[in-house]
């Protein structure tokens, strides 16, 4: 069975009714973004708690930053937990999959919605929109957002479509390993819902491979079918360097050769080495890549509830 697409308007107060006791939380990963995050929590604050209350948790996950990113959350009103403050006991990692992976740890919603806080432009409806499905089919286990995704340059005027790693490197390994799923417009999409009872059982990369191991593993576990997509509209984020594009390329590829049973013996760094012309020619920038993944957090000790 395909992937299966669908409508992403949904009436707020039929949400509400099908929501019942179900416990929501959304979760915004953030690193350096104080020029962003604000207008995101405070749109979501207004729109599904206060207004209407759909979420029961706003959290800000704040990795590592060195600008105001946790003071302008807390102040638009988010809780705000420090990464590595998040059982420090399991030792350090940083990326985007080890802060949602620590969302686990300090968050209670039996359905867990992500928001990336990086979005210039965007609709309070993605959370709406990503919370359906789960809300009102059981059957559903994870929902993918799909939007036009304009890549906007530094004057904020559109360059391009983005999703450059999506068509270069997962799109390419679903349709090698996965054709089930080719179906996904955006795999790698930042904004994804999911049930707890379903993430929480999953190992977790802690960089960018988390979106396509989510996917894959939700597959795996539970056939393709219990994967949604939902068309949000339109979505635009901050642009990314080229060169910061083949770490998180990196990151995607070992999540999936490690699903697909190419990877068992892999170290959890890789080096990728980019090149840079200097005074004397190409220069070699190394960089460290860090692979690693988290254990299921039901198999960690500590964990809130244990297994369920």
């Amino acid at each position: 069975m395909p992937v299966r697409t669908l409508a992403g308007g949904h009436d707020a107060q039929e949400l509400l009714a099908a929501k019942g006791d179900t416990v929501v939380t959304v979760v915004v990963p953030a690193r350096d973004e104080e020029a962003t995050v604000g207008d995101v929590v405070s749109g979501i604050r207004r729109a599904w708690v206060d207004r209407v209350p759909l979420v029961d948790e706003l959290v800000v996950l704040d990795s590592d930053s060195t600008d105001a990113t946790a003071a302008v959350a807390a102040a638009a009103g988010a809780t705000v937990h420090a990464a590595a403050d998040v059982r420090p006991d399991l030792g350090p990692a940083r990326g985007k999959g080890e802060a949602l992976w620590k969302s686990l740890h300090v968050t209670r919603g039996d359905v867990l919605v992500f928001v990336d806080a990086d979005l210039v432009e965007w609709d309070v409806g993605f959370v709406s929109g990503l919370l359906a499905p789960l809300l009102t089919d059981p059957t559903v286990a994870l929902v993918k957002a799909v939007y036009d995704r304009p890549l906007l340059d530094a004057a904020g005027h559109e360059a391009e479509t983005g999703g450059r790693v999506t068509e270069l490197v997962a799109r390419p390994l679903l349709a090698l390993h996965r054709p089930d799923l080719a179906g996904l417009v955006q795999p790698l999409a930042g904004e994804w819902a999911v049930r707890r009872s379903v993430f929480e059982r999953f190992s977790v990369p802690v960089g960018y491979g988390v979106e396509i191991a989510a996917v894959l593993d939700t597959a795996a576990a539970l056939g393709a079918d219990a994967v949604a997509q939902v068309d949000l509209g339109r979505r635009a984020h901050r642009h990314h360097r080229h060169d910061t594009l083949g770490p998180m390329a990196v990151q995607v590829l070992s999540a999936v050769e490690r699903r697909v049973g190419r990877a068992a013996e892999r170290p959890d760094t890789a080096v990728l080495v980019q090149y840079e012309r200097g005074p004397s020619g190409f220069e070699a920038r190394p960089r460290d890549v860090d692979l690693a993944e988290r254990p299921p957090a039901v198999s960690t000790p500590g964990y809130p509830g244990g297994a369920r």
